[in-house]
């Protein structure tokens, strides 16, 4: 067969990632305080953007008023640096009553408590400088947490409850909100509240989201082993603890003196602050992306957070002032790809806004059982359904839903904890939400008589005669994330009682 070259006019579609474009994809999934910090190095590199403060946009004179300061604070800077470069004499010198001190008031502060920057005074790194201990930052107990919630196994509605218990919990490791409060908070249960709080309560590390002290050493002593009778009775008498009450302690525990004191001898290596160990920094509270409000006609109303929101503008009379100076071919390509730049940037906060709203007030129209009634009214919903909904693709609402949160008279969540498994219905009809299912397991179970314990296999067919098709071994499943024996340990359970 003969070789030959030819060639061949073909034509075809495909997708061009413009630089324009991976940055709109790239705004879309930044957190509100990962945006603001690209806008400030936008503005920081861009001479031609200008950063909105306040509700209105500032007039041209006051653009160019705030760009003749900013140039003579450089003009005084630079003459200023210049200055101390010819008269340093080798080491800074500091007397007092003169430099720069000398002109601040008594009570006078920096400009920021919460910023406070020192470097080394001759610009050269100490011999036992740490370079590694400044780059890394300390976890902290929220944070380590949260790592482990994500591997915890619970339901998307016991995610949402072991959330909120997690960042009720303070410091030292304690949970300080009533169940009461958080269970009214999110239309739960309190029995499936205290659920979520005992699977909480076995992360690391040992004795974490207790209520009390005497919990807090009971979990840690549960956990080596050590948590009988006679401990128990110690713990309910703290104060004889604290008195070293022996007498008093061997009269409430019932055991010898011998016992008491190696019982003393536990307690003292038991820590009563088990987050301790961990980053004691002041954590960031977490700014709402979107506010949800309900109103007075039971709908609710879904809008932006516009504090959260950076807002810059292009300086066009700036623009045009040194378009019109003679400028080198360079120069020319410099302004002219700022120009583009701030535009596409502005455009890319205003889509970026627009698609937040658009998938929040979908998410609020599929789940308002959940903000009516609470949690166990979370509806099936994965990112299909709603990219259809609103016309959009599924990578986009993925990119939304994460890091964004919102904020609603439930409290506050991220979105993507919105979405939920569903279980189809017998029939072809409406799918069910997989915690409504599992909620209704559990009911099953709860109003069981001890003569007759419900097998999985009975209870298949009780769900099927309510329209749900689900099998036995999803059954199981369900029963065991809630933490609920088999029927044989629940039968013997009910005979030992």
């Amino acid at each position: 067969m003969a070789m030959k070259h030819s060639l061949d006019m073909r034509q075809g579609q495909s997708l061009v990632m413009t630089p324009q474009l991976q940055q709109a994809i790239k705004l879309l999934q930044l957190s509100n305080q990962e945006l603001a910090e690209f806008v400030e190095a936008e503005l920081e590199r861009n001479p031609l953007l200008v950063k909105i403060e306040g509700d209105t946009a500032p007039a041209a004179e006051t653009v160019e008023t705030q760009r003749q300061d900013e140039r003579e604070r450089e003009d005084r800077t630079s003459q200023s640096e210049a200055r101390e470069q010819l008269d340093a004499p080798g080491e800074d010198v500091y007397e007092p009553g003169t430099g720069s001190d000398a002109a601040l008031p008594a009570n006078a502060t920096g400009p920021s408590a919460k910023t406070d920057w020192s470097t080394a005074g001759n610009g050269q790194a100490s011999e036992d400088f740490d370079y590694t201990a400044n780059l890394s930052s300390d976890v902290t107990l929220q944070e380590h947490l949260h790592t482990q919630l994500n591997f915890a196994g619970l339901s998307d509605a016991d995610r949402l409850i072991a959330s909120r218990l997690i960042d009720e919990t303070d410091e030292t490791g304690y949970l300080r909100a009533p169940l009461e409060d958080i269970a009214k908070s999110l239309g739960a249960d309190i029995a499936n509240i205290e659920a979520v709080l005992c699977v909480c309560q076995g992360f690391d590390p040992t004795g974490v989201m207790a209520r009390s002290v005497p919990e807090c050493l009971a979990l840690q002593l549960k956990d080596r082993g050590r948590f009988d009778p006679a401990m128990k009775a110690m713990l309910e008498n703290l104060g004889l603890v604290a008195k070293h009450d022996i007498k008093g302690l061997m009269d409430v525990c019932g055991v010898d003196k011998a016992d008491i004191q190696e019982m003393l001898l536990e307690l003292r290596q038991l820590s009563p602050k088990p987050g301790a160990g961990f980053s004691s920094e002041t954590t960031v509270a977490v700014a709402p992306d979107v506010y949800v409000r309900e109103l007075p006609n039971g709908m609710y109303a879904v809008e932006l957070n516009s504090d959260t929101l950076p807002r810059v503008l292009m300086d066009k009379a700036y623009y045009a002032e040194v378009t019109a100076l003679p400028m080198r071919e360079k120069e020319k390509e410099f302004i002219s790809e700022c120009a583009a730049s701030a535009t596409w940037l502005i455009k890319s906060l205003d889509q970026r806004a627009r698609t937040i709203l658009k998938v929040a007030s979908e998410i609020v129209r599929q789940q308002d059982g959940f903000f009516a009634h609470g949690v166990a009214h979370l509806r099936p919903l994965n990112l299909k359904q709603v990219a259809d909904a609103i016309e959009m693709h599924e990578s986009t609402v993925s990119r939304v839903t994460t890091n964004k949160y919102i904020s609603t008279p439930r409290g506050l969540f991220e979105l993507k904890y919105f979405f939920s498994a569903s279980i189809p219905a017998t029939g072809g009809g409406e799918a069910h939400s997989a915690e409504a299912v599992r909620h209704r397991i559990k009911q099953l179970i709860d109003d069981e008589s001890p003569e007759d314990v419900l097998s999985d296999d009975q209870i298949v067919e009780i769900l099927t005669g309510f329209g749900i098709d689900i099998a036995r071994r999803t059954v199981a499943k369900y029963r065991e994330s809630l933490h609920i024996p088999s029927s044989v340990q629940r039968r013997r359970i009910g005979k030992a009682g």
